[in-house]
């Protein structure tokens, strides 16, 4: 075992070796390491216990030294819960400070876990444990705001304003309308984790550094025993997933940053005065140090910003990974810290949009008194068209009254609403839609959960 000084402290390593190493290039290799593990104690532990499950299977092990090192790393996830085990200034990471809790209080029992193992596996371990409860609690929140949404077209079904294309005035929209095409683009976004959920529920264990190891290991015991569907079928593409799988993730919480990106814009620009359709209540709104009648959005200009850090980890990623040869190589380690803060950024934006949308008002007198002039001038084309005219003919003498200054007939709310009864559209809000996508969502969370923390509570010890 090496162990070397940085900053006044013992940096312990699994990598021993009787030659001395610089330390300031020790210090530089481990660089944030330490604080970015700090989220990985956990997975750590019970990555080590379905090791263990793949060496007692395989026959490395014997059944004394299986018993011996599973009541160990017991001892260290409940170490690890209380806060005693912790990745301190002598660790090089969260695999050395798990192994050396362990052979400090039992010696060679723990000295045994690492066998046929590598840190490159061990790693790939830790985040995929991470990211399945990291992706799915994301994916629970993203249909508490799409919840949201679908709560809000039904309170304001009848609510209506302009719609928009080129930032123009377009054509007569509603609230429902609004709120629906946010939703569904939550849902979409959603339903498209199976995909990635497939990818992420596979086991690194067995891989080591990228070809296996000689050592007698049941791979696929390994992974049941984390819960995972099966193994990385070949142990050499775990490493070459490294940066790629990052990618994809990174990927899947940048589309909920552009959703939520876009809804933001939508209420900072609808609840402005010159709008004014949307109500944004004053304890969802921030003030001026100099301008007394200030009430700012920044809650949903700061979720802009965050959906475009998201975006910047997800660059982070791709250029940190792209162009590398097979295998595995250091620089992998930065991957850990954007792929972190995309997740982090992205939970942020989803529970603070879950609580925002509810408090947001309609003023349904605004919204209709926008409703007049060329807004209309479509409505009144299709009136002619219904009455016998050519469409073209209709809209040709439309426009020319429009360019002659002539005003459209007036329509109020409930014309406006009978003439659009097409599905989906503003006198028919797919809102039932949007509920059975989210009750099926929620089945399908619940599912994938289900299996895997039934997996963990087992390996802690606990009845699953």
């Amino acid at each position: 075992m090496t162990t070397q000084r940085r900053t006044g402290a013992v940096a312990q390593t699994l990598w021993g070796s009787k030659t001395k190493v610089d330390a300031q290039m020790l210090a530089y290799t481990v660089a944030d390491d330490r604080e970015v593990d700090a989220r990985l104690v956990r997975w750590d532990i019970l990555g080590s216990l379905g090791h263990l499950a793949g060496l007692e299977r395989g026959g490395a092990l014997a059944a004394s030294q299986g018993a011996a090192l599973r009541r160990a790393l017991r001892q260290a996830l409940v170490a690890a819960t209380s806060g005693r085990l912790t990745i301190g200034p002598a660790h090089e990471d969260v695999h050395s400070a798990v192994e050396f809790w362990l052979t400090r209080r039992f010696g060679d029992v723990g000295e045994r876990i690492h066998a046929g193992r590598s840190r490159n596996d061990q790693v790939a371990t830790d985040l995929r444990l991470y990211l399945r409860d990291a992706l799915l609690t994301l994916h629970g929140r993203a249909l508490d705001v799409a919840a949201a949404l679908t709560a809000f077209a039904a309170r304001h079904r009848t609510a209506l304003w302009p719609g928009y294309t080129h930032q123009r005035r377009a054509m007569p929209s509603s609230a429902a309308l609004w709120a629906l095409a946010h939703a569904e683009g939550l849902l979409d976004t959603a339903e498209s984790l199976d995909a990635l959920w497939r990818r992420v529920d596979r086991c690194p264990l067995g891989s080591a550094a990228g070809y296996g190891a000689p050592l007698p290991y049941d791979r696929r015991a390994a992974a049941r025993a984390l819960g995972f569907a099966a193994p990385v079928a070949s142990v050499t593409s775990v490493q070459n997933e490294r940066g790629k799988l990052e990618g994809a993730v990174l990927a899947w919480c940048a589309e909920f940053g552009h959703d939520l990106a876009k809804l933001s814009s939508d209420v900072i620009l609808f609840s402005a005065a010159e709008f004014g359709w949307l109500v944004l209540p004053a304890e969802l709104a921030t003030g001026s140090s100099i301008m007394p009648q200030k009430r700012n959005p920044d809650l949903f200009e700061l979720t802009r910003a965050r959906a475009a850090q998201v975006e910047g980890a997800r660059a982070e990623v791709a250029a940190l990974a792209r162009g590398l040869p097979s295998g595995y190589h250091r620089d992998f380690q930065f991957l850990k810290a954007p792929l972190f803060r995309g997740l982090d950024r992205t939970a942020e934006m989803l529970a603070m949009m879950a609580a925002a949308l509810p408090r947001l008002g309609v003023d349904r007198a605004r919204g209709l008194a926008a409703l007049q002039g060329e807004i209309l001038a479509t409505d009144e084309a299709l009136r002619r068209t219904r009455a016998g005219e050519s469409f073209r003919a209709a809209y040709r003498a439309v426009a020319a009254e429009v360019k002659a200054g002539r005003p459209m007939p007036r329509l109020g709310a409930a014309e406006l609403i009978a003439a659009r009864r097409v599905a989906g559209g503003v006198g028919a809000p797919a809102i039932a839609a949007a509920r059975r996508r989210l009750a099926a969502a929620r089945r399908w969370n619940a599912r994938a959960r289900r299996g895997w923390e039934r997996a963990m509570a087992r390996l802690a010890g606990r009845r699953g």
